[in-house]
C-alpha cells in the first residue's frame, strides 16, 4: 500500500526518471496487486509524455496484470477508441506479454483491425510490435492475417511486425 502510493505520487511529476522509478518500485510486486491498482495504472496513461515513460508503466506494469486476469483485456478496445495516441498504443503494449504466452490471438486480431488505419506513428510502432510478437509465438495464427492485411496495412506497421521473419517469409508479406 505505502509504495503504491510513493509510486503514485512519483508518476505525478514530470520527470521521466520520476515515471521510471515508480515502475521500479511495483514491477516486482505486480502479482500482488488487484483491480484498484489496475485502474489506478490505467489513470496514469493520461500522465505520459513520451515512449519512454508509456512503455515502462503499460508494459511492465498492465501487461502482467492483462496476464494474470485475461478479463482486463477488455479494456484495451475503449483506449484503441481513444483520441490519446498514449491510449491507443498502450491498447497494443499492453497484450504483448500475453501474446508470448500464446494467449488472446482473436483480441489481438480485433484490436489490429481497428487500429490499421491510424495514422499516428507511435500507434502503428505499438501495433507492429504487438504483431512482431504474435507472429514469433504464433506463426500459424499469425501469418495468414499478415497477408490478409497487407493490402490496408502501413508500411510501418508490416515491416516492425515481419522483422523477425525468414527473409522469405518477410518477403512473402512485403511484396506488393
Amino acid at each position: 500500500e505505502f509504495l503504491v502510493q510513493v509510486a503514485d505520487q512519483l508518476f505525478r511529476g514530470r520527470v521521466l526518471e520520476e515515471k521510471v522509478f515508480a515502475v521500479f518500485l511495483l514491477e516486482k510486486l505486480v502479482d500482488q496487486l488487484g483491480d484498484n491498482e489496475f485502474r489506478m495504472f490505467e489513470s496514469w496513461i493520461d500522465r505520459l509524455t513520451s515512449w519512454a515513460d508509456h512503455d515502462g508503466l503499460v508494459h511492465y506494469l498492465i501487461a502482467p496484470m492483462i496476464v494474470t486476469q485475461p478479463a482486463r483485456a477488455s479494456m484495451v478496445f475503449t483506449w484503441a477508441r481513444s483520441e490519446n495516441q498514449w491510449h491507443r498504443r498502450a491498447a497494443c503494449v499492453a497484450l504483448i506479454q500475453a501474446t508470448r504466452r500464446k494467449m488472446l490471438l482473436p483480441k489481438i486480431k480485433r484490436l489490429a483491425s481497428l487500429l490499421l488505419c491510424d495514422e499516428n506513428d507511435m500507434v502503428q510502432k505499438g501495433l507492429g510490435w504487438l504483431l512482431r510478437e504474435t507472429v514469433k509465438h504464433n506463426a500459424a495464427g499469425t501469418l495468414p492475417y499478415l497477408r490478409q492485411i497487407r493490402g490496408r496495412a502501413p508500411r510501418l506497421v508490416l515491416r516492425t511486425a515481419c522483422e523477425t521473419l525468414s527473409p522469405s517469409a518477410r518477403k512473402r508479406i512485403l511484396a506488393e
